[in-house]
């Protein structure tokens, strides 16, 4: 599951992004309401965790831009902010949800997870198959040929990139901002590391792999061999 966050406090976007990342999500940050607006709307997020009093554009003017532009993404408005007239303001403009600061991480978490759930109603499939290797979204569980696979938040991240993008060859960079949010460095081999734990879980002790390593390329997950 992708999230967007839009958050200008630079402590709070920051520690929103790394709770999340380690609860297993691929998180995007955005310090504006400009540069909110056009990730939102020029990548595929599956919720929008949107701070109201931002720079540029404010929280509403994103919602609202982000509605105009046909997008029904679920919205969680974060603020300081605790009047009535503004939780209305925010769901007359098409928000989902709202939470005022201070919160508790866990609640912000469980808010997340329920509206990813309800988001994805009649949108996504909540479980992705490659072959025999099911993914759960909702859970949070994998399972090759019927048989539980023990993932760390990382790796069911990296496992979920994998398998929404079955078929396609993943480079290195792109793997490292999608999962690890940091650009990629080619002295560092975490990326390669994580890759081969994950192969370990998914593919040890089956005949047929599932992923492959692409030389010179990056990797690939797919129910053909190549």
């Amino acid at each position: 599951m992708k999230i967007l966050i839009v958050e200008d406090e630079p402590k709070t976007g920051d520690y929103l992004r790394q709770g999340l990342a380690e609860a297993g999500f691929v998180v995007d940050l955005a310090r504006d309401g400009w540069d909110g607006l056009e990730l939102a709307k020029d990548s595929h997020h599956d919720l929008l965790i949107l701070d109201v009093m931002l720079p540029g554009l404010d929280g509403w003017q994103v919602l609202d831009g982000v509605r105009r532009a046909g997008l029904d993404t679920p919205v969680l408005f974060l603020t300081a902010r605790d009047q009535v007239e503004d939780r209305v303001k925010g769901l007359e403009l098409g928000a989902d949800d709202y939470l005022v600061k201070p919160f508790a991480f866990a609640e912000l978490l469980a808010r997340v997870r329920s509206l990813a759930r309800r988001g994805r109603t009649g949108l996504e499939p909540t479980r992705l198959q490659v072959a025999d290797l099911e993914l759960d979204l909702l859970r949070r569980r994998a399972s090759r040929a019927g048989q539980r696979v023990d993932l760390t938040a990382k790796e069911f991240a990296l496992l979920e990139l994998f398998m929404r993008r079955t078929g396609e060859v993943l480079p290195r960079s792109l793997i490292a901002s999608q999962v690890w949010d940091m650009n990629f460095d080619s002295d560092t081999n975490v990326i390669d590391v994580a890759v081969r734990r994950l192969r370990l879980k998914v593919d040890e002790g089956h005949d047929h792999k599932l992923i492959h390593t692409v030389r010179g390329m990056g990797y690939v997950l797919e129910a053909a061999q190549p």
